[in-house]
């Protein structure tokens, strides 16, 4: 689905009247009803979303045709996706967590060190998930400059200088 970037994700009821619990992944956590339409996996439509409110972790949305807790919670595990091009332009070293997922990381000196799994934000800053061959584990790369100094989506690469002894030897 590159021509959808994923948003959010449905977390199930919030209360009994159909309301739901939306973990939103924007910079900007309420702007994910500005890109609506949004789109499941399976190309459910949502036509539409109302912020009602918010709750620990999440925002408490209205899904449209979503009315009973029975409805929400089937919803429960759903990413939404939205059309790329109702997102904003993106400023420079800025990138979409979809369009990193999967992309090879290579070392400087051009080894292969695995492929990106996920991208996770902690709070003290982004961290790519690293899998791969020669990985008996993934391993968690700061995502700095510094430590990431090239990602070209148009080439479909990363290039990394990682820390001594973050990867071993044998898959450097």
């Amino acid at each position: 689905m590159t021509d959808r970037v994923i948003v959010g994700a449905l977390a199930g009821a919030f209360g009994v009247r159909g309301e739901v619990r939306l973990k939103s992944f924007c910079a900007d956590p309420a702007a994910i009803v500005d890109y609506a339409p949004l789109y499941s996996a399976d190309g459910k439509r949502f036509a539409e979303l109302v912020l009602t409110g918010e709750a620990k972790g999440s925002l408490v949305a209205r899904v449209d045709g979503v009315t009973t807790k029975e409805e929400a919670d089937a919803l429960k595990g759903t990413e939404l996706y939205a059309d790329r091009e109702r997102l904003p332009e993106l400023e420079e070293d800025e990138f979409y967590h979809a369009d990193l997922i999967g992309l090879p990381v290579h070392d400087t000196g051009g080894a292969l060190l695995g492929h990106v799994k996920a991208v996770h934000d902690h709070g003290a800053g982004d961290l790519l998930e690293i899998h791969g061959p020669g990985l008996s584990a993934t391993v968690l790369l700061p995502f700095t400059r510094e430590i990431v100094p090239t990602v070209d989506i148009g080439a479909g690469r990363i290039v990394a200088d990682p820390p001594a002894g973050l990867f071993p030897e044998d898959a450097e």
